[in-house]
């Protein structure tokens, strides 16, 4: 019988398949740059998410405030001339009012004051119709529209308190 020789395998054998540390380490370059070039993207993304939660919250805020007129103007609720008909505060809108001519029949303009996404709070600034258009403080007898509080810039440049 002939004798088979076996071959011991050695590390530098053409079978193994290992990884130098030269190529561990141009991987490694290469996923960070690539890490490093996507961070701003998604950095990016939020901000645009939060931007489009901001615009969404004010027209719902200001389609409320709106409608709250509307009622107001066509004798649905009651209101009070010297405050234009509009609300006394978003308060009242996430409240209700009654309705005339029902006995317990509230109508809700908002189901809750949503949170400003810019400042995390639901803090927001509110002018009424005796205000300036400009004015950054609110006179406290209606509520004829509302901004933001944050002092950011959004990515078409204009301050997010100025939308």
């Amino acid at each position: 019988m002939s004798r088979l020789k076996m071959k011991c395998p050695t590390p530098n054998s053409r079978g193994d398949r290992a990884f130098t540390l030269l190529e561990l380490i141009v991987a490694m370059v290469l996923l960070l740059l690539l890490a490093s070039a996507a961070l701003p993207l998604a950095r990016n993304q939020v901000k645009r998410a939060k931007e489009e939660e901001l615009r969404r919250d004010l027209r719902e805020m200001r389609e409320a405030i709106d409608r709250y007129k509307d009622y107001a103007d066509r004798g649905m609720i009651p209101a009070n001339p010297a405050t234009f008909n509009y609300p006394p505060d978003l308060k009242t809108l996430v409240e209700g009012v009654v309705l005339r001519g029902t006995a317990k029949g509230k109508y809700k303009f908002l189901r809750q004051i949503p949170v400003d996404p810019m400042t995390g709070t639901t803090e927001w600034g509110m002018r009424s119709m005796q205000d300036d258009p400009d004015s950054k403080s609110w006179g406290g007898d209606d509520v004829f529209d509302v901004y933001s509080k944050s002092d950011g810039i959004a990515f078409d440049g204009t301050k997010y308190s100025d939308w």
